[in-house]
């Protein structure tokens, strides 16, 4: 399964890296990756005219895509699209930081799981 991390190089800049999640097939049930420990679990709702200048993330979490669209801006200028349904893991929790804004100008909802 390919999911998107965001992370800070040695020079504090905040880059892309398209990342596999390995799954193990567990016959009837399906495919399983194996256990993430995890922190807690938060959900998120941002107003239609979300654009949110640089920032970097207040921990290491994975966002998870409930509905609506995301536009993210590394501070390299790098942008990238996500969608309802995609995955992220972030970790550029230092550094420059990035930027984010909706595609849609429509309430989007998100998971957040703190690592």
């Amino acid at each position: 399964m390919k999911i998107t991390k965001i992370f800070s190089d040695e020079n504090g800049d905040s880059r892309f890296e398209d990342i596999e999640i390995s799954l193990i097939d567990q016959g009837e049930i399906g495919f399983l990756s194996k256990d993430i420990d995890v922190k807690k679990l938060q959900f998120r709702q941002v107003a239609a005219e979300y654009d949110y200048d640089f920032h970097c993330a207040p921990q290491r979490q994975y966002i998870v895509l409930l509905n609506g669209g995301v536009e993210i801006e590394t501070s390299l200028g790098e942008t990238r699209q996500f969608q309802t349904g995609e995955v992220l893991l972030v970790e550029d929790t230092s550094g420059k930081g990035h930027k984010t804004k909706n595609i849609e100008k429509k309430t989007r909802t998100s998971l957040f799981i703190h690592l």
